[in-house]
C-alpha cells in the first residue's frame, strides 16, 4: 500500500508547514493545486505538491552565452 497518495485538507497541508492556508487556497483558485474535489471538501495530493513544489527549484534559466 505504499503507493496510496497521501489526501489532506488545506488546512492540514498548512499545519505541515510547506506553505501558508492563504496560499495554498490561491494555487486552488488558480488551479494549480493537485487536489480532487468530494463535494465541497477539496482534499490536497500532499505526495504530488511535494513533487510539483520540489519541480519549481530545478528550473535553470536561459543564458545566452553568445552575447
Amino acid at each position: 500500500m505504499d503507493n496510496v497518495p497521501r489526501m489532506m485538507s488545506i488546512r492540514r497541508v498548512a499545519a505541515t508547514g510547506l506553505l501558508p492556508e492563504h496560499a495554498l487556497r490561491v494555487m486552488e483558485k488558480q488551479g494549480r493545486l493537485p487536489a480532487l474535489y468530494i463535494g465541497k471538501k477539496c482534499l490536497v495530493n500532499y505526495d504530488a505538491l511535494v513533487a510539483q513544489l520540489n519541480g519549481l527549484g530545478n528550473s535553470q534559466p536561459d543564458i545566452d552565452s553568445s552575447v
